[in-house]
């Protein structure tokens, strides 16, 4: 299985730290953001990553990661030339994927306990579609949250940041697809902010019955604030060796 982790963005609610380096560059703990995702797919049996980011970053994330060599891994970027939206930055990736390759999506600033591997090993068995990491979180109305039947372990459908959320849990950034997504991700039309979302396209997975979850039991959080960035850097001291 191969892996793509999405590092771009502008970072605007860690103003200013993100006025001159990509938050995924940010420190958390004693290593920079993006080296928890890598040594997390690394841990799971993944080798083959891809690192989308900004054309300003590219630089400074090769500065960090080089080739994977040191971490293990073998990394190749991508660039998106300009913010498009999540689902935007994984098409960039299609070349790069062949026809019958399943992989697993990380937004590089999601950071988390478990281990990706038995989820990795779950969706290796699932014949086609996709599948999505769920957390139960306190206030579900600040992400995209899904509908679920529970009967089937599938999505019917997933609202962003509904004012009456049908259930307690959230979807994490990591997803698993196959190589469906591309041309599902063709027929998606860009939202009100001129973006592709990656909501946008589980939901086409889920209107073909084909979306299946699994729930975080352990912490869990997308640092982009100030407030879980620093909660982060206290789980995380000390966790990559």
């Amino acid at each position: 299985m191969k892996a793509v982790i999405l590092a771009g963005g502008t970072g605007t609610r860690l103003k200013p730290l993100t006025y001159w380096t990509n938050k995924h560059l940010l420190p958390v703990g004693s290593y920079p953001m993006i080296c928890y995702g890598i040594t997390k797919l690394r841990d799971s049996g993944i080798r083959e990553i891809v690192i989308i980011t900004s054309r300003a970053s590219l630089g400074s994330f090769a500065d960090v990661l080089g080739s994977g060599r040191d971490w293990g891994v073998s990394i190749m970027y991508r660039v998106q030339e300009e913010a498009g939206g999540i689902a935007q930055a994984l098409e960039l990736a299609r070349p790069i994927m062949s026809s019958k390759d399943k992989f697993l999506v990380l937004l590089g600033d999601n950071l988390f306990e478990e281990s990706l591997l038995p989820y990795c090993e779950q969706f290796a068995k699932q014949a086609s579609g996709a599948m999505v990491l769920l957390k139960k979180v306190d206030d579900p109305r600040r992400y995209g949250v899904p509908k679920l039947d529970e009967a089937s372990g599938r999505i019917l459908l997933i609202e962003e940041k509904p004012e009456n959320p049908q259930s307690d849990y959230c979807v994490t950034g990591a997803y698993f697809y196959d190589t469906e997504v591309f041309d599902l991700i063709n027929d998606v039309k860009p939202s009100r902010r001129g973006e592709l979302e990656i909501t946008d396209v589980n939901n086409a997975y889920a209107l073909n019955g084909q979306l299946s979850y699994r729930e975080l039991t352990g912490w869990w959080t997308d640092a982009g604030t100030f407030e879980s960035l620093e909660e982060a850097g206290r789980r995380l001291k000390g966790a990559i060796s």
